[in-house]
């Protein structure tokens, strides 16, 4: 669910963004259909969510959830991130966060026909909503995870999480900065290596 952070990562390709932005909608490696430069996409968010899924912060991050959250907390932290990755923007882009936000859309809009009909149906409510922006506040990022909660039946309770996060803001904080520049490392090698 860290759509920025998949975004972002993908450089200034517009189809690697969209195919690392849809790949959590698509499984095992039914993506052969897609053109090249999606399906690159598809594969770098893979790896980002492996090596994720392994980092020792990222994994302080979620350990600090554990107990009210179980299974939802990297689910949470990726939320959480995405919330400072825009919060702190200018430290990452030189180009402001709303216009960054409008030529994702716009690709988005100009590549529908490539995109899955998950997408193509997440896609009006995400631009309606702009989610991406709204990640910069606390209120914003409690709206999508009270909308996630409501998709999981209210079983996850993801939507009080942002308690945690005023609690330990700062901590939360410090350790996506951590991460991130460890993450923006790797994937710059993935891309190179390609």
């Amino acid at each position: 669910m860290n759509f920025l952070a998949h975004i972002y990562l993908s450089g200034d390709n517009d189809l690697m963004k969209i195919g690392n932005f849809m790949a959590d909608g698509i499984h095992g490696k039914h993506f052969g259909n897609f053109p090249m430069e999606i399906q690159k996409g598809i594969i770098l968010h893979r790896n980002i969510d492996t090596f994720t899924d392994a980092h020792p912060v990222f994994r302080l991050s979620t350990k600090r959830l554990h107990a009210n959250y179980h299974h939802y907390s990297g689910v949470i932290v990726d939320v959480f991130y995405d919330h400072f990755l825009a919060k702190n923007w200018s430290t990452y882009s030189d180009e402001k966060l709303e216009d960054y936000v409008e030529r994702f859309y716009q690709s988005l809009k100009d590549n529908y026909n490539v995109l899955t009909p998950r997408t193509q149906n997440l896609m009006p409510y995400m631009i309606e909503h702009n989610w991406l922006v709204s990640y910069q506040t606390i209120e914003g990022i409690e709206r999508i995870l009270a909308k996630m909660d409501t998709r999981m039946k209210y079983e996850s309770n993801m939507r009080f999480s942002v308690a945690e996060l005023k609690t330990s803001y700062s901590e939360f904080e410090e350790e996506f900065t951590t991460f991130f520049e460890n993450l923006i490392t790797f994937t710059q090698d993935k891309i190179l290596s390609e």
